[in-house]
């Protein structure tokens, strides 16, 4: 049967419980690379999706683990950047992280080689293990999502921040940040959100069936995220993007009232991801002033939420602030395919047919 987008996405509970049964295969090989080095600088590399990912892998380095972390687009680093500014730390504790799933983006591939050519760590996950960017790197790990076989990827996605997410609580019990008790309850919290997933893809597409005819014929769709969630806003942005095709803007939540207001119509539709970080009382407020502009409005969190109304995806199933990114991009996702499918997009064909961001398979 041919693999679809929407068939992609409700296959996510599945994927997601084999990723977390099997984390070993690519839990292991990355802590062990701060077993044997000092790393004190770990970089992110990816593009569309796999940047997204990065935003958030750098979050969690840097909360969860207490590492300098950053994400990177892959050629701008390369043309602007240095590894370390200050001089002081040595390139064997400095580590690259490339996250491409096809393994074939061409810049990721790029900044790989170079930093294995001068002496940084590299790794890469990608699904493919026999792809373009094996040849760049000392160890690769497995992205356990199988064929992904649609243009635009969304299991990929969530599986990517599954792992990312895994290697962080991996590393923090290798370096003695969580005791084995702490590391015990995040696998233990992990796997009663996959145990629960079914109920995010379920509660995701009844808040897009109830909201879809405001959505698609939106103007304009605003997407605001803070905190862990900036990487989700822009994950939800590339995917409305990819395949709804209709004007998607993202910002971070306290810079959109900083001018884009001005353009505020009530034919545009605001999606505000609540994440439970310090802005959340900020973004309730934020809530009820865009209602006075336009009364398409909605907030997507799993806190409780003050005078929710149907435009408003609060699902039932709760977690911590670091898992909730699992849950937040799925109504993108609906937004997106189910979108794209109501206005006669076919999400399965790729319309742009140039070669540019991706080495030929084979190559």
């Amino acid at each position: 049967m041919q693999q679809t987008v929407l068939g992609n996405i409700k296959s996510q509970p599945e994927v997601l419980k084999y990723t977390l049964e099997n984390q070993k295969v690519f839990v292991e090989p990355f802590v062990e690379i701060f077993k044997k080095h000092d790393i004190k600088k770990v970089f992110f590399f990816g593009s569309g999706t796999s940047y997204n990912v990065s935003h958030i892998a750098a979050y969690y380095f840097k909360h969860i683990v207490g590492i300098d972390a950053g994400a990177q687009y892959p050629t701008v680093y390369k043309n602007y950047e240095k590894p370390d500014w200050t001089g002081t730390l040595k390139n064997d504790q400095i580590l690259y992280v490339g996250i491409s799933q096809s393994g074939t983006s061409v810049s990721t591939c790029e900044v790989m080689a170079f930093a294995k050519e001068n002496g940084y760590q590299t790794v890469a996950i990608t699904g493919n293990l026999s792809s373009k960017i094996m040849e760049h790197v000392e160890t690769a790990v497995h992205l356990l999502v199988g064929d992904e076989l649609t243009p635009p990827e969304t299991k990929g996605y969530t599986v990517s921040i599954l792992s990312v997410y895994l290697w962080a609580v991996g590393v923090a019990k290798a370096k003695g940040i969580y005791t084995d008790e702490q590391y015990a309850a995040a696998l233990e919290e992990t796997g009663a959100l996959v145990d629960q997933f079914q109920t995010v893809i379920d509660e995701s597409e009844a808040w897009y069936d109830r909201n879809n005819a405001s959505i698609v014929n939106s103007e304009r769709l605003y997407v605001l995220g803070y905190g862990v969630d900036y990487g989700s806003m822009l994950e939800g942005v590339l995917k409305a993007g990819e395949m709804l095709r209709l004007p998607v803007l993202g910002y971070e939540l306290e810079e959109y009232s900083h001018g884009p207001t001005m353009a505020i119509g009530n034919r545009q539709t605001i999606l505000m991801i609540g994440s439970d970080e310090a802005e959340y009382e900020r973004m309730l407020q934020f809530r009820s002033a865009y209602k006075k502009y336009t009364p398409r409005v909605h907030v997507i969190t799993c806190k409780d939420l003050p005078e929710a109304d149907k435009r408003d995806m609060v699902f039932s199933v709760k977690c911590n602030k670091y898992l909730a990114p699992l849950m937040y991009t799925v109504p993108f996702q609906f937004v997106a395919a189910k979108g794209a499918e109501q206005i006669y997009i076919d999400t399965n064909i790729d319309p742009f047919q140039e070669s540019l961001a991706h080495y030929p398979k084979g190559e």
